[in-house]
This record gives structure tokens, sequence and C-alpha cells, in this order.
């Protein structure tokens, strides 16, 4: 919960998404981005990387099925 809020400070759209990513990680690292908020924006921010490649990626896949359903 406290980590929740902490992202929804950073991040009010994806802090749901965001908090799910980094509670996989171990608890040691977990209690560390509690303690340092430069180390929670790091984390942040990565998880926003994967989330936009994850997402370019779908957004090329469904281009790709359409340009291939377009020329059939």
């Amino acid at each position: 919960e406290r980590l929740f809020l902490l992202i929804q400070q950073m991040q009010p759209e994806l802090a749901g998404k965001i908090t799910g990513m980094l509670l996989e990680i171990n608890n040691t690292e977990l209690l560390h981005m509690l303690e340092s908020r430069e180390s929670l924006k790091a984390k942040v921010e990565e998880a926003i990387a994967v989330l936009q490649a994850h997402q370019a990626k779908q957004l090329y896949a469904a281009k790709q099925a359409a340009t291939n359903s377009a020329a059939s």
C-alpha cells in the first residue's frame, strides 16, 4: 500500500501496473526502494520503459496483422 502511494505520486495513471511489476522483485530491494526515493524513481522509470517497449511491440504486431489482412 505504501509503495502504491509513492508510485501514484510519480505516475498516477500507471501506478497500479507499476506497483504490480515492482512487487515481483525481492523484499530487500523493495525495502531499499521505500527508503530511497532515488532508487524508487529509477525502478519506476525502468518499469515505464518496459511498458512502453511492450506497447510498441503490440502496436507493431497489430499493424503487421492489418497489413497482412489487407494484402490477402
